[in-house]
């Protein structure tokens, strides 16, 4: 006869912080000497095709509080339309674009990406997706890394037509992954990501 098989607890969860601004931007945090720069610090290596913009996102807690401890990844298309992808055999390891970028945010709680604005990609029914940035968020009492995206207010018809977007059956949910934009220099897009609360942005299960 088989023995009963004990019953046993669940392990605690751990958060990702508080260091994880050390852990993944030692730089940023003064510590030199581990690495060159941090990864991901930097996105154009060179000349690029496209239209350079800047994206700056703010977190925010549900009590609106900015979110100094936290770090973004991006993740996005070229210009075309087209994924770098370094590790593909005959692909340049150091391309002029790299599609993949990670910033600390500061005491504001804004984090903030040089880079080009994306082109278009095949989405799951096999039509153009509205030009969008994919977002990663860690922090300190975030188990698990939070997954949303970032779309442009000034691409408002790819936008109506884009596959996620119209996942989301709520319109005014919706404007929570839209970023305005802001001229200068070089065109500014700006977004605010409120993590809980009233104004609570879309976030997605990967």
């Amino acid at each position: 006869m088989l023995h009963p098989t004990p019953t046993l607890k669940e392990t605690p969860s751990q958060t990702g912080g508080p260091y994880v601004h050390i852990g993944m931007t030692p730089n940023f945090c003064g510590i030199t000497g581990v690495i060159d720069a941090d990864l991901g610090s930097t996105m154009i290596n060179g000349d690029v095709e496209g239209e350079r913009i800047v994206i700056c996102a703010r977190i925010l807690d549900g009590a609106g509080v900015p979110l100094h401890d936290g770090v973004v990844e991006i993740w996005q298309a070229d210009a075309k339309g087209s994924y770098v992808a370094p590790m593909r055999p005959g692909s340049n390891s150091m391309p002029a674009f790299t599609g993949w970028g990670r910033q600390p945010a500061n005491a504001e709680g804004i984090v903030t990406f040089e880079t080009i604005k994306p082109g278009r990609v095949e989405g799951p029914d096999g039509k153009l997706m509205a030009p969008h940035v994919s977002l990663w968020i860690v922090a300190r009492g975030i188990n698990i890394g939070l997954q949303t995206r970032l779309y442009f207010a000034d691409e408002a018809e790819a936008n109506k037509e884009d596959y996620v977007l119209n996942k989301i059956m709520d319109p005014r949910r919706r404007e929570t992954l839209i970023a305005r934009r802001e001229g200068g220099p070089e065109p500014r897009y700006l977004l605010d990501i409120h993590l809980q609360g009233d104004k609570e942005t879309v976030f997605f299960d990967i």
